[in-house]
């Protein structure tokens, strides 16, 4: 009968220590998101911001960013993407385009002002630990895809002045400056072309990080045989873990690190596992896609944002999503592969980022429960969160200073 209390006890005890041990992680994960800064290096959620009555400071049931999802999930910083699609190559679509990437950077401009009490505009890696320390948001900008430069090299310029630290060369397709990782005409420049090299010269010697993410192979070592300056990869997994053209092999990644630069791990699903087919999604995304043609080519912001709704609707209902151990899966390869110094994360929130257990910034702070749990420590989750990328963005700074001197 003693034996039988002493084994009962035992039992309750193990249990016990068990789910102590779980509340532990998240009490641990709160402390750490309170006391370092978090950093997200890309989000598509401007694309909202072109109804003018979106407004970042209200939470929202639908959409991955807002600012009170921030304050939930202990993300401090995130760099809100202008998007812009590729287009046709030619005067009235440069034209068009760069009207279209104005209008979104003075809409995020816009959005943050109007909630001035809650976040600030973040243009340096000091920015984002003082308005951390004060208990603000920062809010950077970044270009993805660097159609709307045209063929205009002051544009690099423009939009750096109104507050854009980093540009997307290229997106799905290729453009004037380097060929895609996925257009399916194949490579046009064979990588980066001479205007491209003109292009990363340029954003060296003003202080704007140059970003990988998107890039063909060759396009991606002719920036690091190119660029003066560490680059980031905003929004890429890796190849190892998940054979998708948009993610890095492990050579690109010993090459990133030579360079100095970061990989900043994507969270979209398609890039971090291989999805088994989905019938049922791909024909409602089919269907979506008779019902509104191309989301680049619709010129009604109406429909576009009732298309963005419905892929929205057809992914929570249809998608087979990676998790956020596929997350930490990918962030444990690039540490064994090139170290903790070279990892942060990126989530294509908006833009199809979002895994189970992480579906918007509300639920970052699992990503950080995940580390503790296979052991990483506070030194070091700091480094994925934003020590690394703020590195990147002050030597960046540091070596366009020099070189203006």
């Amino acid at each position: 009968m003693r034996l039988l209390y002493v084994l009962v006890l035992l039992f309750w005890v193990l249990v016990s220590g068990c789910g102590n041990s779980e509340e532990q992680l998240v009490r641990r994960a709160d402390k750490i998101h309170k006391t370092i800064l978090t950093v997200d290096t890309h989000c598509d959620t401007p694309m909202d911001f072109e109804d003018p009555a979106f407004d970042m400071g209200v939470r929202h049931e639908n959409g991955c960013v807002d600012f009170p999802k921030m304050i939930e999930g202990g993300l401090d910083a995130e760099f809100f993407a202008v998007f812009t699609g590729q287009g046709p190559r030619n005067d009235s679509a440069f034209k068009k385009v760069q009207s279209d990437a104005l209008f979104i950077l003075n809409a995020i401009h816009n959005n943050v002002e109007k909630n001035a009490s809650v976040a600030e505009i973040a243009l340096t890696a000091d920015d984002a630990y003082r308005l951390k320390k004060s208990g603000k948001l920062a809010a950077f900008i970044g270009i993805e895809n660097g159609y709307p430069i045209g063929l205009d090299i002051s544009k690099v310029r423009q939009f750096y002045d109104l507050g854009a630290r980093y540009i997307t060369l290229c997106h799905t397709r290729n453009n004037d400056i380097c060929d895609s990782s996925n257009d399916p005409a194949g490579p046009e420049s064979n990588g980066l072309s001479d205007f491209g090299k003109k292009v990363v010269s340029e954003m060296n010697s003003i202080g704007m990080m140059v970003d990988v993410s998107h890039l063909s192979d060759k396009s991606f070592y002719d920036v690091l045989s190119v660029s003066g300056a560490p680059v980031i990869a905003s929004h890429s997994s890796t190849r190892a873990l998940c054979c998708n053209p948009r993610n890095l092999s492990d050579n690109m990644l010993l090459a990133l690190k030579e360079n100095g630069g970061v990989i900043q791990i994507c969270i979209l699903s398609a890039y971090l596992k291989t999805i088994e087919p989905n019938p049922d999604m791909e024909l409602k995304l089919k269907e979506l896609g008779s019902k509104y043609g191309s989301y680049d080519t619709i010129s009604s912001e109406i429909r576009k944002n009732q298309m963005r709704g419905e892929y929205r609707e057809i992914r929570i209902r249809y998608e087979k999503l990676a998790t956020v151990s596929d997350i930490v899966d990918h962030i444990d390869h690039v540490v064994q592969v090139i170290g903790i110094d070279y990892v942060g994360i990126g989530t294509d929130f908006d833009g199809g980022g979002g895994v189970e257990g992480c579906r918007n910034a509300s639920e970052m702070k699992n990503i950080t429960i995940e580390l503790l749990r296979r052991g990483y420590s506070k030194r070091e989750i700091e480094k994925v969160w934003s020590g690394n990328i703020m590195r990147v963005l002050r030597q960046v700074e540091e070596i366009a200073e020099k070189s203006q001197s």
